[in-house]
């Protein structure tokens, strides 16, 4: 076969321009990311109840859910979190498990929970890996100068029912998260006077509406040659048409609900507020399939925004910009990879040239670059492997091994051309004497990586793009060594052996090299020196190690983290202290900051979320080498505040952005949990004496047990003597507060849910609590008179620690 390659070379040459023609077209259909996609592991249920406590949502969702979940096959770690209105639950399965096969069984189970209290959405499950982190960021709020005046927390489902769906429909995105705002929420303001004075209760008003709100099928019916459906209308159309409903009837004077509530379409309470540059906004997202090509998705997503600000939201008076996304640097780092590529082809060449001393062999000899090149991106498609970073640099790596083979078989091609051999002889003897050392040297080669395709955690994922990309060069190596080297050296090289002096001649050892090796002492002391030399020079110079290269992005994530108890509007007030120091940085010139007169950089961006105890922070500073100030900045101005912990992680391309692979997560788990609670107290101190300024962050986010608890005792001879029930008062007492859960409509398609409160709405104040009036049969009493209201300093409100 050698000997034929050697006599066809143009059929060679045919097969040789084949495979590259279809190498590029190829290489154009991989897909281009930052990093490898990795094996999705983490299953995350989402279950939202509106307005419920942490305590309820444990008892009557997570426990409910463990119960069936913790049975689940191959699980190996579940984590569950009770937050205000929403369960989460992080599912972790090892690596090798199939992801789809595992939401099925998580689904499956999901199912068999029995029931969840009413006003429960169904569960929602996830999965997710680091390497699908979110890589775009939106904004989306009114025009500069807000001229129409918009209310940006009713903003939240015009952007779920129009612009996310919108942005959904770009090929390779898999969701589009949607962060501020609050949701509709039909408000039911009750009079209570207006109540007592006509004795109806409070549960009665929603057993009413409840009894209207529904449709009902009532089969069909025949009349002449057609065939009608029946159906019973009874659905409120509107939130005005909840005012006409008649929820009593007292000596023939109907009492309908507009005579005792004010009834209004608002939103939820506001649970997170969000800026973006210092003006309210909402943040939306954006997640990729796995495999997915992200220069491609910006491309599209950009033309799709483009159209959504014409079409739907110029003459709305908002506008969606992109605040931030990392496609700029998969572009970069691609960019520089080319380069570094392009480099490396170059000096191998130089090299080659350097040492063979003929213009035509080194021609031949670089001729395998490209086309073991173009041999590395068809392994990786073959794999269905991507275009990224690790990738490209193992194709980088392969470019100096690429030469080995080929020089062995010109060396000894030339050897045979001195033996007076014509060029076609030459050629065949010179590769049929060498084939089985090249042969073997290439297998090695490739063994060499073979075992990292079999490492299960990410850094095997990660690296195993480098292996199949120096395997697959290194293959296409040899071949290009056996095959079009040799045919290349019977067509291109000079017709006779006898012209001497255009071959490479032998290069001579250097004096002192021979010198050393003239005798078997100095040999044996030259291979002393060598080793000890070797690993002297390996300890001195050995870089850090680390389990991942941080690959780290010139943007922070930063977090104030508030003492327990802490409310929105608080925080809000802190928040509208930072936003004037903040925008005082954006886009500064950087004269104050030169000039030590600040510590804060110029900001690129930066966007802010004021949470209940809580605010997150997502900045940039225009010049990418301050990022460590910035940073440090950010952190102290946070602890300015008293009782505030704070910190800043930079942003990770290799892993995620809570401290990337420099993180040390630990885990305290126990059935006491003032004990738990201390020994995460004290991990944190101990943090602090240990490492020097470490970024610490914890879930639940306080590490007290500090948060105030009013328990609501009723007292249970006076209800019964008044006439109340237990259900009864529990429902009122939450129609006080944050609202009762009522029903839901259906308005323009979309289920909007109704809920009772008294006058104050949702802003009612814990002084004003204990003196509200509930309605009895017996008349209006104040909450007091038919409950103790007793503050307990500590309760829990997120179960494991972190």
């Amino acid at each position: 076969m050698l000997a034929a390659s050697v006599k066809h070379a143009t059929l060679v040459a045919v097969a040789v321009l084949i495979c590259v023609i279809l190498g590029v077209v190829a290489a154009f259909k991989i897909p281009v990311q930052m990093i490898p996609d990795l094996e999705v592991r983490t299953i995350t249920v989402v279950t939202n109840w509106p307005g419920a406590t942490p305590q309820d949502v444990e008892k009557e969702i997570l426990i409910e859910q463990e119960r069936y979940l913790r049975s689940l096959a191959n699980l190996k770690r579940m984590s569950s979190y009770a937050n205000t209105g929403e369960a989460e639950i992080e599912l972790e399965f090892p690596f090798g498990v199939d992801v789809n096969e595992a939401l099925i069984n998580v689904s499956n189970a999901l199912s068999q929970v029995p029931n969840y209290p009413e006003n429960v959405d169904q569960p929602v499950l996830y999965s997710s890996s680091f390497s699908a982190n979110a890589f775009m960021f939106f904004t989306l709020k009114p025009q500069p100068g807000n001229p129409l005046n918009i209310d940006v927390d009713m903003l939240r489902d015009y952007a779920e029912d129009f612009v996310r769906p919108e942005m959904e429909r770009v090929s390779g995105v898999s969701q589009v998260n949607v962060r501020g705002g609050a949701l509709y929420q039909v408000q039911i303001l009750i009079d209570q006077q207006q109540l007592a004075s006509r004795n109806i209760s409070l549960v009665a008003v929603r057993d009413a509406i409840r009894s209207r709100n529904r449709d009902a099928s009532a089969g069909d019916i025949d009349g002449g040659k057609r065939r009608y459906l029946l159906r019973m209308v009874g659905r409120f159309e509107s939130a005005q048409a909840l005012a006409e409903l008649v929820i009593a009837q007292r000596d023939n004077t109907t009492i309908r609900l507009k005579d005792v509530a004010t009834i209004k379409l608002d939103h939820y309470e506001l649970r997170d507020i969000d800026y973006n540059d210092g003006e309210r906004a909402l943040m939306l997202s954006v997640r990729r399939e796995s495999g997915s090509n992200v220069m491609a998705i910006k491309e599209q997503m950009m033309q799709v925004v483009e159209r959504i600000n014409q079409d739907m939201l110029a003459n709305n008076g908002l506008q969606l910009t992109l605040l931030s996304d990392d496609v700029r640097y998969v572009r970069g780092s691609v960019e520089n990879v080319w380069t570094n590529l392009a480099l490396g082809a170059l000096l191998a060449t130089l090299v080659m040239f350097w040492f063979l001393k003929s213009p035509r062999s080194t021609l031949i000899g670089v001729l395998g670059i490209p086309i073991c090149t173009i041999a590395a991106f068809l392994g990786l498609l073959l794999f269905e492997r991507t275009i990224n970073v690790i990738s490209l640099a193992g194709v980088a790596f392969a470019i100096g091994m690429t030469v080995d083979n080929t020089i062995v078989v010109l060396e000894n091609i030339e050897q045979a051309r001195r033996r007076g051999l014509d060029k076609i002889n030459a050629a065949i003897a010179g590769v049929q004497e060498v084939w089985p050392a090249v042969v073997a040297s290439t297998l090695t080669t490739v063994l060499v990586f073979a075992p990292i395709l079999f490492i299960r955690q990410e850094a095997g994922q990660l690296y195993s793009d480098v292996a199949i990309a120096i395997s697959a060069a290194i293959i296409a190596s040899m071949l290009v060594a056996l095959m079009v080297v040799p045919a290349a050296c019977a067509r291109f090289t000079q017709h006779s052996a006898q012209r001497g002096e255009n071959l490479a001649k032998p290069m001579a050892l250097p004096r002192a090299i021979v010198t050393m090796l003239a005798h078997p002492t100095q040999r044996r002391l030259c291979i002393v020196i060598g080793v000890f030399a070797l690993l002297g020079g390996a300890w001195l110079l050995m870089p850090k190690a680390e389990y991942l290269p941080e690959g780290e992005e010139p943007k922070a994530f930063s977090m104030m983290i508030a003492p327990p108890g802490y409310n929105l509007s608080h925080m809000q007030k802190i928040s509208d202290e930072l936003l004037p120091y903040f925008n005082r940085h954006l886009n500064d010139d950087g004269t104050a900051y030169n000039a030590g007169e600040t510590a804060m950089p110029p900001l690129k961006y930066y966007s802010m979320s004021v949470g209940v105890g809580s605010i997150w922070f997502l900045s940039e500073p225009k010049d990418p080498q301050h990022i460590e100030a910035m940073m440090a900045a950010i952190t102290d101005k946070f602890k300015s505040y008293p009782g505030m912990r704070a910190f800043s992680s930079r942003g990770s391309i290799i892993s995620s952005n809570d401290g990337g692979t420099r993180a040390v997560a630990i885990d305290i788990s126990g059935p006491d949990q003032t004990a738990l609670y201390r020994a995460a107290d004290a991990v944190y101190r101990l943090a602090s004496e240990v490492f020097d300024n470490p970024q610490v962050d914890s879930e639940p986010s306080s590490l007290t047990l500090d948060q105030p608890l009013i328990e609501i005792k009723p007292r249970w001879q006076r209800l019964a003597e008044v006439g109340v029930s237990a259900e009864e008062l529990g429902y009122t007492v939450a129609a006080l507060s944050d609202g009762a859960y009522v029903d839901e409509l259906i308005l323009d398609d979309d289920k909007v849910d109704v809920f009772l409160f008294s006058e104050a709405g949702n802003r009612q104040s814990l002084a004003q609590l204990a003196q509200s009036p509930v309605v009895t049969p017996q008349g209006i009493l104040p909450l007091n008179a038919l409950a103790d209201l007793e503050v307990r300093p500590r309760f829990v409100t997120n179960r494991p620690i972190k």
